[in-house]
């Protein structure tokens, strides 16, 4: 079967949280949201890729168990970015934590899910960058400081206005900020935990944190700290 976008489904919408998003702490409304692309990457840092260990976070997978070629089982970040998702984690109410989706992954892969995406005709133009085989130019998620995630509530991975992967105008980080209700909170909330830590949103995609990264510098008027990483053997 050709894997899908919307499978595996691991989330859940969160219809039934309003009384629990209520006892969360006010969140300002999300500030003007810009794309940016930074400089080539012209330094190598050696930071290892580490696989996420947290009992308050849950790690699913999504493109192995959907099947995709050249997806890996395990989920690997740069060792810096996961200590920060683990200041999140610890820092957040009981009964909340994270869900990864996916984290670093091969250069293989992430052309699958760009041919994938484009033969699609509901894909929005510019929702996902050609794939760069430059060295100096990787895709986020290649250098392991890009991570795609979400918040769970008693475990359970939350659908926060859409799923993961959703290729329309509602997964745009900003595109509930118009509206009172659930989701607008949860990405909201899910914004400012991140980026407390550092970590930068992609507008497009209200799942995708970067830290370290080529956007990641543009947008914190900084040097891009990663390179293309892969996980030791």
């Amino acid at each position: 079967m050709q894997p899908r976008f919307d499978r595996p489904n691991f989330t859940t919408w969160p219809d039934h949280l309003d009384i629990a998003v209520t006892r969360l702490a006010p969140q300002p409304a999300l500030p003007k949201l810009v794309e940016a692309e930074g400089d080539p990457v012209a330094s190598l840092v050696d930071e290892p890729l580490v696989p996420i260990r947290h009992r308050r976070i849950r790690t699913l997978a999504n493109y192995w168990h959907g099947g995709w070629a050249h997806a890996i089982a395990e989920t690997y970040v740069r060792a810096e970015v996961s200590r920060r998702l683990s200041a999140i984690a610890d820092g957040m109410a009981p009964r909340w934590g994270l869900a990864i989706f996916d984290a670093w992954r091969p250069l293989a892969l992430q052309q699958v899910l760009f041919d994938t995406a484009y033969a699609d005709p509901v894909t929005e133009p510019g929702f996902m960058a050609p794939v760069s085989h430059d060295p100096s130019t990787p895709p986020p998620h290649l250098t392991g400081g890009a991570v795609d995630l979400t918040l769970t509530f008693d475990g359970k991975p939350l659908a926060l206005g859409t799923g993961f992967d959703d290729t329309t105008s509602a997964a745009h980080t900003a595109s509930f900020e118009g509206t009172e209700g659930v989701p607008r909170e949860l990405r909201r909330h899910l914004y400012h935990l991140m980026h407390a830590q550092g970590f930068v949103v992609y507008q497009f995609e209200w799942w995708h944190f970067e830290y370290g990264t080529r956007r990641w510098a543009a947008i914190t008027g900084q040097a891009p700290i990663y390179r293309a990483a892969s996980p030791a053997p």
